[in-house]
């Protein structure tokens, strides 16, 4: 018997494109489809745990279905040849059909909305200067000097004699092309370009935010703040995992797995690089500094750095401290000359995001005491003042960005993004299209309207007496199916799909997993620095995904405590402006890495009464909690979505 099989793989679409590959036999159906160039993916880390790597079996010998299998897809589409291709281990020669296509076009991808060009807080020393000097070359054999000497020798006595070999090839050339005449560019004193001519106009900068869902960045003129174009588009590595232990798991104790996700981050800033110079029409090679943010496993991730114990208690970082290095050694091949600084790192899973979010907010600055909650796949929350700063991490999971949700999906075109009930329910769709699934703010409006009316019980199940007492349109929505109870948000008639867009009852117990995290972790800090409801001043919603969320909605569901609304506030995309301020000031750079180690980082999962607040936290606010909703339950009228 061979020891490899061919698997060939069918466009769902129904084209005539085929990508077939040859693979060893008992790798499984998903090696095989990244191998072929497929792009399938498995939120859930290859897992079992989730239904996005489902494909169909069209011939050859099909492998009996495992128990994940039949958990997530139920027995019917076992018998039809649907399987988990994660779980799937090819035996024969197979022809293969991906499913389903997403079609996830159009992502709400949240970029800063502010300029700090005219922020009179900010100091604006990026660190980067250009001087335009005249240097003579050497005239005579007997006078002991060099280019190198002579070039230095009309700079500042602050100017570093360390060179690089990639800028000393610059120099004979440079030196010579226009008479002496030069520009020479410097990051903290050490020359990182040499061009010929006055080129002191030059000097641009990129800030990125890399989440685990969505890679963010600005190009912006170091010289005045100004922002010359925005970039930003889904993570690449979310075929890997939807979370940030998906990931983990996935690199764990294998180098070239941990190249692979390196390598599709660094090809996604690479393309964000030359897009960015092309709408600003600059050239990348005037890009000087980088800053980057991202929690510990993007940052360790985008360095090639092991991650395998940072998903292994006590969770450890590799690195804490602030990082400047030359583009060349990651590499970011579009911006040669780049200098690219990542900020520090507070613990294993409060990672420079998060003390990018601190900047940006200056929570660290503030007389009263204030919480800052960043909403995402890894949730981290800071509460303090000027005197004190804690802060947490919550590790609320993929299910609020439409991962491992039956129709689940990000924040695109055909996602429900808001709900509305009276005797029936109206959806609101990006884009106003047919619904193709729901997306974090959709989930979230929906289990908070739900449970307004009644159809969701407190504890978070899905009404099963007395529904009789229900309005008969909203009753007949609530269907009885061999894998639970459902209730339906969208007729088929009327989706985008070829079924109903449901919320099933498993949809709901992530929805409660992931917003008891975050709540918990907000109340584990409020019980630990004794911060009682009433003293909190302001709650700062921040991250690309929690600038969308309907805020009575977020307060109904137990996302964040119940306080006055005018208490909750968005802070837009904080991590990437605190990165454009690194950006633009190394005071503010110097200011992360002093802030990182005054923090006090609390374990969560090491306090005994964690554990409590957390199953407390499961339940919902019942129908006669105020939460300033209006009479007719209608939404805000907010931009929603998720990132």
């Amino acid at each position: 018997m061979a020891d490899t099989v061919s698997i060939t793989f069918v466009d769902p679409e129904g084209d005539s494109k085929e990508r077939s590959t040859t693979i060893d036999r008992g790798k499984t159906l998903l090696e095989a489809g990244h191998t072929a160039g497929v792009e399938i993916e498995a939120t859930c880390g290859e897992r079992g745990r989730c239904r996005t790597c489902r494909v169909k079996i069209i011939s050859g010998e099909v492998p009996p279905p495992t128990i994940q299998d039949t958990v997530q897809l139920g027995h019917e589409e076992v018998r039809e040849n649907f399987r988990l291709a994660c779980q799937t281990k090819v035996i024969a020669d197979t022809k293969v059909m991906a499913l389903p296509p997403k079609a996830e076009v159009g992502h709400q991808i949240l970029s800063s909305d502010k300029s700090l060009a005219d922020d009179d807080r900010m100091i604006l020393d990026c660190g980067v200067d250009k001087y335009v000097v005249k240097a003579t070359t050497p005239t005579e054999e007997h006078h002991q000097t060099s280019d190198w000497e002579e070039m230095l020798s009309v700079l500042p006595d602050n100017v570093s004699r360390d060179v690089s070999l990639e800028v000393l090839r610059k120099v004979p050339g440079a030196i010579r092309a226009q008479s002496g005449n030069m520009t020479v560019t410097t990051f903290n004193d050490r020359i990182i370009d040499v061009e010929a001519g006055d080129m002191s106009e030059h000097k641009y900068g990129m800030a990125f935010d890399i989440g685990t869902t969505s890679i963010v960045g600005t190009l912006i003129n170091l010289e005045t703040g100004e922002t010359l174009a925005d970039v930003g588009g889904v993570n690449p590595q979310a075929v890997y995992g939807g979370d940030l232990m998906s990931r983990i798991a996935y690199a764990q104790f294998d180098e070239k797995k941990l190249a692979t996700l390196r390598g599709r981050a660094l090809n996604a800033l690479n393309d964000f690089i030359r897009d960015a110079s092309q709408q600003a029409e600059i050239d990348a090679a005037h890009i000087y500094k980088i800053v980057i943010v991202g929690n510990t496993c993007m940052h360790h991730i985008i360095l090639g750095v092991d991650v395998t114990y940072v998903g292994l208690a006590p969770y450890a970082p590799v690195i804490r401290d602030t990082l400047s290095l030359p583009a060349r050694d990651l590499p970011l091949k579009r911006a040669v000359n780049a200098q690219v600084c990542f900020l520090p790192i507070v613990a294993g899973f409060v990672g420079a995001d998060t003390m990018a979010c601190v900047l940006a907010t200056r929570i660290y600055d503030s007389e009263e005491t204030r919480t800052l909650v960043d909403i995402g796949t890894n949730g981290e929350v800071v509460m303090g003042s000027k005197d004190r700063l804690m802060v947490c991490s919550a590790p609320a999971g993929p299910a609020l960005e439409g991962a491992q949700i039956r129709h689940g999906m990000r924040g695109a075109l055909g996602a429900i993004e808001k709900i509305a009930i009276d005797d029936d329910i109206a959806c609101t769709v990006i884009g106003d299209t047919p619904a193709i699934g729901i997306c974090g703010s959709g989930l979230i409006d929906a289990c908070a309207k739900l449970a307004t009316v009644e159809v969701l019980e407190k504890s978070g199940r899905l009404r099963r007496k007395n529904r009789e007492d229900l309005p008969e349109l909203l009753r007949n929505r609530l269907v009885d199916t061999p894998h639970g109870c459902e209730f339906i948000l969208v007729d088929e008639d009327k989706s985008g799909k070829e079924e109903p867009i449901a919320l099933t009852q498993a949809d709901i117990r992530q929805v409660q997993l992931a917003k008891s995290a975050i709540y918990s972790g907000i109340v584990m800090l409020q019980q630990v620095m004794d911060v009682p409801d009433e003293v909190l001043e302001e709650v700062m919603m921040c991250g690309g995904f929690g600038n969308y969320i309907n805020t009575e909605s977020a307060v109904k569901i137990r996302l964040i405590p119940n306080l006055p609304l005018e208490k909750i506030t968005y802070s837009g995309n904080a991590a990437l402006m605190g990165a454009q301020m690194a950006l633009l000031s190394e005071t503010e750079r110097n200011r992360a890495f002093e802030l990182s180690q005054q923090m006090e980082h609390v374990a969560l999962a090491a306090r005994p009464e964690f554990q409590d607040i957390f199953v407390e936290a499961m339940s919902f606010l019942g129908p006669e909690t105020s939460v300033g909703w209006s009479t007719d339950l209608a939404p805000q009228e907010a931009v929603s979505g998720g990132d």
